[in-house]
């Protein structure tokens, strides 16, 4: 892949994936949303990548969309928003239906579409100085980056509005408090306790952790008969698979289960 504004590696099953654009606060961009996109499709179809990190350099995980470019864009800035939500959404999109965990450690502040990018990701580790802010009326514009799917279904709704009409800017403490992110550890630890958390995923049960994410957010979208009916479908495929017919008999023999992942 030739990324501009990411890094990206693999090792032991995980997809580590940086934001590398310090400079610019990471912000979203036309070139960060193909880059985005590239890699969720690396991501896809690359069988040996069991779960994925994600960290950014810099003090910013990120600060939300390049207004500096958006600016300079003048009255063709609804064009190049169009421009550059069409492949940002389409990673999110793509991001939800992959059935690996996605894991993500912000340091420093996520706002805007960084706020938005951030609530599609299933887990997230917050550095304890980290700020979360929507900051898109501040702008007078309306928000995007699927925030409003996401973010609402996190928090609630009537939180959402407040973040969204205020801006209100929440500590690590209270986003952890509100449901925002899963868990805060020190400033220093972010990046050593995502790639953790991914590593564990990825030498754990792989095949059956990433359909249970798929379950999750399968029933959380459908009316009860539909999730039910998933849920048995899955269930069963995982009884008939490896990792399901071992983890049964560790637990009945009192043993640590050894896992492939299949």
């Amino acid at each position: 892949m030739d990324l501009e504004t990411i890094d990206y590696r693999t090792e032991d099953g995980v997809a580590h994936v940086r934001f590398a654009r310090p400079e610019g606060a990471n912000a979203v961009s036309p070139t960060f949303s193909r880059d985005l996109r590239a890699v969720m499709l690396e991501i896809e179809f690359d069988d040996a990548v069991k779960a994925v990190s994600v960290t950014a350099e810099g003090k910013v995980f990120c600060a939300g969309g390049d207004l500096k470019l958006f600016h300079e864009s003048g009255l063709g800035m609804p064009r190049l928003a169009t421009d550059m939500l069409t492949d940002f959404h389409s990673a999110i999109y793509k991001m939800n239906r992959i059935p690996k965990p996605f894991v993500a450690g912000v340091s420093g502040a996520a706002g805007g579409a960084g706020l938005s990018l951030m609530g599609a990701f299933d887990l997230v580790v917050s550095s304890e100085s980290a700020k979360y802010t929507m900051a898109y009326t501040r702008a007078g514009v309306t928000p995007d980056g699927t925030s409003s799917y996401f973010i609402a279904r996190h928090i609630g709704l009537r939180r959402m509005l407040d973040l969204t009409l205020t801006n209100r800017v929440l500590s690590a403490q209270e986003a952890e408090q509100w449901g925002l992110v899963n868990r805060v550890v020190a400033d220093d630890d972010v990046d050593t306790a995502t790639a953790e958390l991914a590593a564990s995923f990825a030498a754990g049960p792989s095949w059956a952790l990433g359909m249970a994410k798929r379950v999750v957010y399968n029933g959380f979208e459908r009316p009860l008969e539909e999730a039910g009916e998933f849920e048995g479908v899955t269930i069963a495929e995982s009884m008939a698979r490896h990792d399901g017919q071992e983890g049964v008999a560790a637990f009945v023999e009192k043993r640590k289960p050894d896992f492939t992942g299949e």
